[in-house]
């Protein structure tokens, strides 16, 4: 087995965000979603790769849930991902990086030990110069057999993270690592801040993918087991790969931190000063954004008044704030959330509490993704509801049919194609079919422009589990 050469990412994008509650939802978390720039979180975290040497296309590990989401994030930015691997539930970073290294030992066709780079993609990194120094200094580490992890050098005795204290020092800017240690108290992180030597503990490492596997099924040999059966018996369904769910389902829950770095003796850390964030709450944000002369962080409509050090955020209509500071206001299109600036990641209690009581609002935003386009909830009473539907360019929905509703469709923008029973036909602007409960029916657009149409279904019953679908161009029996 020659030395490794080849960089392969490992873009982790799991996890529901529920801190960014209202705009992360579990079914459009933090990391698909554009809250540091122009880009999603995951398209930055691709991008900011580009220039390093020998980088291939990434390996991204994410929830089958958003599997769309992230193909078509990735489309729009033109990145071809070396694999797209489903979890079907939640294992972990330790399982996910694990699926992901014997992924990249069986597809790298030149290069028989191949590097990895693990990445969230949910961070943000102001200085790409500086990450990409870093990176190519651990490149000379890993190849050596060490797991490099990358420690943030510390801004301020932050409680919110785990800390790495650096020991023997390898080079000018390489250590071993003495030590992790879990997140800490405040008299505690002061007292790491004065010391020195402590760094903040990123999630982001860099190792021969045969040299993490070696190390887990030493610490961790059940989980090394079942992750090599989850990915021997996946299935492959259109661009992505689906793990085993029951092998997987089998594999304990743990973190790389925790099933390996903390064991190894083989583990060492590059400092990293590049402006580094892990947007966990609504606080990183406000630290992140261009404050206004009151230290206000202000997107979308709002006026303020005695407003100070405040994020004020709002996506749906005017938000006006008078004589309040350290305050997190955040306005979609079905929910409010008003919190102390310094309270936010409790913001997460607030989740659980939506999800004991059955609320959709910690699952889906009132506009909701799927493959072919969008749905959006515009009205909805005893009887009825109304959605606008977005059909993008080549889209299809299902062929399908409900027992329980009946549906008119009028379209006021594009051509739809329409099947409806045993008749296929065009709908034009301005135009509106009727389709009875129980008829198969479909929706099409064959054209280059977006096809957009109000739904008006009536029944008795409106859920959306009420689909019988009979046949699908994106292979699915869910959603």
């Amino acid at each position: 087995m020659h030395t490794g050469t080849s960089l392969i990412p490992v873009i982790l994008s799991g996890g529901s965000g529920s801190r960014l509650w209202p705009l992360s939802r579990a079914l459009y978390p933090k990391q698909l979603l554009p809250l540091a720039g122009n880009d999603s979180m995951l398209q930055e975290t691709i991008g900011r790769l580009s220039g390093l040497a020998t980088i291939r296309p990434p390996i991204v590990v994410c929830n089958e849930e958003h599997r769309f989401m992230v193909a078509e994030q990735l489309r729009e930015k033109q990145n071809k991902a070396a694999a797209i691997i489903l979890e079907p539930m939640g294992r972990n970073t330790a399982p996910a990086v694990a699926v992901a290294a014997l992924e990249a030992l069986r597809s790298s066709v030149d290069d028989m030990d191949p590097l990895i780079l693990v990445l969230p993609a949910d961070h943000v990194i102001a200085d790409t110069p500086t990450f990409h120094r870093a990176i190519e200094q651990g490149i000379e580490q890993a190849r050596a057999g060490n797991l490099v992890t990358f420690g943030i050098v510390p801004q301020s005795a932050h409680t919110g993270y785990g800390y790495i204290r650096a020991g023997e020092s390898l080079n000018n800017h390489t250590f071993l690592v003495d030590e992790f240690r879990e997140k800490p108290d405040q008299p505690t992180a002061d007292s790491y801040l004065e010391q020195g030597g402590y760094y903040w503990n990123s999630g982001m490492f860099l190792f021969k993918a045969s040299r993490y596997l070696q190390e887990l099924s030493k610490f961790a040999p059940q989980m090394q087991s079942q992750c090599m059966t989850a990915y021997a018996c996946s299935s492959h369904d259109m661009d992505f790969t689906r793990l085993d769910r029951e092998a997987f389902e089998q594999c304990p829950s743990d973190s790389i931190d925790y099933a390996v770095m903390e064991k190894t003796d083989a583990a060492v850390v590059i400092p990293l000063d590049a402006g580094w964030n892990d947007v966990g709450s609504w606080s990183s944000l406000w630290e992140l954004g261009e404050p206004d002369e009151n230290g206000n962080v202000v997107i979308g409509d709002v006026l303020c008044d005695d407003t100070h050090n405040s994020y004020l955020r709002s996506d749906n209509r005017l938000i006006a704030t008078v004589g309040v500071k350290d305050c997190v206001v955040v306005d979609t299109a079905d929910a409010l959330l008003v919190a102390d600036r310094n309270q936010v990641q409790d913001v997460k209690n607030i989740v659980e509490q939506l999800k004991k009581l059955n609320r959709g609002e910690s699952t889906l935003h009132k506009k909701v993704s799927r493959p072919w386009g969008a749905y959006e909830g515009i009205a909805v009473s005893d009887g009825y509801q109304v959605k606008r539907i977005t059909v993008k360019p080549g889209g299809c929905l299902s062929l399908q049919l409900h027992h329980k509703r009946s549906e008119h469709w009028i379209v006021v923008k594009g051509i739809a194609k329409v099947t409806c029973d045993d008749k296929v036909f065009d709908l034009h602007e301005n135009e509106s079919t009727y389709i009875p409960i129980g008829v198969k029916h479909r929706l099409e657009n064959s054209t280059d422009e977006p096809v957009e149409m109000i739904e008006v279904q009536v029944g008795a019953y409106l859920g959306e589990d009420d689909i019988v679908r009979f046949d699908d161009v994106y292979g699915r029996t869910d959603g």
